[in-house]
């Protein structure tokens, strides 16, 4: 017999829903409840889905601008080691989401789209790199100390170093001559640091600033004053809004201060000692004068410090901002500064001094000093061989030659002119295996040799001769007098090796070829033998 398995599954199906629809209609008004929040749900899921990809379009769409715009700029930035100009980026581009308040704070931009972007840019656009470091400088009426405080911040910094940072120099002015002319004495004065990237100059629109005529003077400032630390506040901005993007830690600075030598290791390990959240952490105790901030941080800062820009000075905005974040009203002003201390994290020693005298606020004097800074090392001390020293650099006061060949202090000397020299010569002849010789200190480091070569003399005086009629048995040229032209100073230094089968070395003498517009100073002298 054949079974029929078409009405027997039939027969067994609806035997299962009987009692199915039976449940269903005892529990229809819980379905219906279930059946609506369920069609909620959905739209939201649909709606949420909606919104994830018109926010993929928009950030595809970001994505390809950056990508634009840094094609563009590597065009227009590629061969010019030789002379690195201006790059005026003329771009139209919309608002990243995350910056949209700021139309709030400053409703003008919204008739100037490209405002909140730079309209100049010099260096090479480096992004990706651990610490980046913001300089915002303006016109001052006497003196200027932008060149002094980068050549204390790129003083001893190891080429990984500088492959790992950016320096930013916010010209926070409008005035194209004055800016066009800080930039040239940047170029002239950094022409490596420019070219590799280390270093950067940005100029803001002119149509950033609001109008700063009418603000209301508060905490009992002068119209002046409170027209200068609101503007002040603008730079911060725009300056952390640019850096924001090219690295992992952001380090506020001043264009008049000097820095200890060790400050980019010192600053990665107190980071990295952290076990704790933090929000800022301080290299000076002074003002905004280093203060280091994760990149991540900086819109939630900057909105905060655009949100009442005219109402107070940028360190006070800093320590509101804190209380916002961790202060209990209804708690003590002691648990307030323990919480906020926990956000606001103190370095000692101090890694940055102020130097500047005359403030950016015209008829401001500020003999700033901080306390925890102490003293820098101005010169290496090294035992040295026995040597009689002697130069035709007019010497400035007690910082004489033997001094810092004796590893006691400085030499000093008023700008040199082509023909000077520094000449060491040993009581004996030493068989020299290296020598560094550096210029400038932490003080001071613009005080460099330039354009000088380090020279030894043989003391096998039949060698001299033979050297002087042809120097090419060493590879080096040699001078009139006898010596072998071995090396130069190339920012500020001079280190090397010494050919051993030259022999035994009686002197070794710096001559200056060109004069200087600066002093120079030597901070460091090694001479290695086999036996020191």
């Amino acid at each position: 017999m054949r079974l029929r398995f078409g009405p027997v599954l039939t027969a067994l199906c609806l035997g299962a829903a009987f009692p199915l629809l039976w449940y269903a209609g005892k529990r229809g008004n819980d379905l219906d409840v279930y059946q609506s929040q369920f069609l909620e749900l959905r739209q939201r899921l649909l709606y949420a889905e909606k919104e994830n990809k018109k926010r993929s379009r928009e950030l595809s769409s970001a994505l390809d601008e950056i990508k634009r715009v840094v094609a563009k700029r590597r065009n227009l930035t590629t061969n010019h080691t030789d002379d690195t100009k201006w790059k005026a980026l003329n771009l139209t581009r919309k608002l990243p989401v995350h910056l949209t308040n700021l139309y709030y704070y400053l409703p003008h931009l919204r008739e100037y789209e490209d405002a909140i972007f730079p309209n100049v840019i010099f260096g090479q656009q480096r992004t990706g790199v651990s610490l980046v470091m913001g300089i915002p400088t303006v016109r001052r009426e006497k003196q200027h100390y932008l060149i002094n405080t980068l050549h204390s911040l790129l003083y001893e910094l190891s080429e990984e170093q500088k492959n790992d940072c950016v320096i930013i120099i916010f010209v926070a002015e409008v005035n194209a001559e004055y800016v066009n002319s800080v930039a040239e004495s940047v170029k002239t004065s950094f022409p490596r640091e420019i070219q590799s990237g280390v270093l950067e100059v940005i100029s803001p629109p002119a149509s950033y600033y609001p109008d700063l005529s009418n603000l209301k003077k508060t905490f009992g400032d002068s119209e002046d004053r409170v027209r200068w630390r609101t503007k002040q506040n603008l730079d911060y901005s725009f300056l952390m809004l640019y850096a924001q993007p090219k690295g992992t830690f952001y380090l506020q600075l001043e264009d008049d201060i000097i820095a200890k030598s060790d400050y980019v290791q010192s600053i990665k390990n107190f980071a990295a000692e952290q076990s704790q959240e933090w929000m800022i952490l301080e290299f000076s105790q002074l003002g905004f004068i280093g203060k280091l901030f994760k990149s991540e941080d900086l819109p939630l800062i900057v909105e905060f410090f655009l949100m009442f820009h005219k109402d107070k000075p940028i360190d006070w905005l800093v320590d509101h901002l804190l209380w916002v974040k961790v202060c209990n009203p209804e708690k003590s002003a002691i648990h307030c500064e323990k919480e906020k201390a926990k956000l606001r994290i103190r370095a000692k020693p101090s890694l940055f001094q102020h130097v500047g005298i005359y403030s950016s606020l015209a008829g401001k004097i500020q003999n700033l000093k901080d306390e925890d800074f102490g003293k820098n090392m101005l010169h290496r001390a090294h035992d040295n061989p026995p040597a009689k020293v002697d130069t035709s650099l007019r010497i400035y006061q007690e910082y004489t030659l033997e001094k810092i060949y004796k590893g006691e202090g400085c030499f000093w000397a008023s700008a040199p002119v082509a023909g000077d020299y520094i000449r060491f010569t040993f009581l004996n002849p030493l068989q020299i295996e290296k020598y560094i010789f550096r210029s400038g200190n932490m003080e001071h480091p613009g005080d460099k040799l330039f354009n000088t070569t380090v020279e030894v003399l043989p003391a096998d005086a039949m060698l001299r001769k033979e050297l002087i009629d042809s120097a090419s048995k060493f590879n080096y040229s040699a001078t009139k007098d006898g010596y072998l032209k071995i090396g130069a100073f190339e920012n500020g230094i001079a280190e090397g090796s010494i050919n051993q089968s030259i022999g035994k070395i009686q002197a070794i003498r710096l001559s200056i070829n060109s004069d200087s517009p600066v002093w120079a100073i030597l901070s460091e002298v090694l001479i290695k033998t086999s036996e020191n």
